[in-house]
């Protein structure tokens, strides 16, 4: 399908996605807060700077979006069909990077979480029952 916006108004939309403080991770902080936890945010010391730090637990979770960090079998990691090359680079880049961040900060000692933004979509509740569980299982 055709973009049916022009390509300056493309570059202006995308130009103001916002790396931090996104919908998906707003909501995961909230839920984690709501069932007790606390925790820092985006700490700059720590690679990657993850999303979420919890101390306490030595458990870091990243909240990723499913397009620009190409989660697996997932119908929201679309290809953009123009500019193929330069969107292949950017995905590649990304995925190349979350995995050195998660690789330094397992050597470091930390648990690493990856939430994905579809997961939060799909069912919250049961997610952050989930993410407890493996926090605590973490210590």
């Amino acid at each position: 399908m055709a973009d049916t916006i022009s390509a300056e108004r493309r570059s202006w939309n995308m130009s103001r996605i916002r790396g931090r403080d996104t919908a998906p991770e707003i909501r995961l902080r909230s839920l984690l807060h709501r069932v007790g936890f606390r925790f820092r945010l985006h700490t700059k010391d720590l690679p990657g700077k993850p999303d979420i730090v919890l101390p306490k637990y030595h458990t870091v979770i990243f909240v990723h979006g499913c397009f620009w960090h190409r989660h697996e079998g997932c119908r929201n990691a679309t290809k953009p069909s123009t500019r193929t090359e330069f969107w292949q680079a950017k995905f590649d880049g990304n995925v190349a990077r979350d995995k050195r961040n998660k690789a330094a900060l397992e050597a470091a000692g930390w648990t690493v979480i990856t939430v994905w933004e579809c997961e939060l979509k799909a069912n919250a509740d049961r997610l952050v029952h989930q993410l407890s569980n493996e926090i605590r299982k973490a210590t």
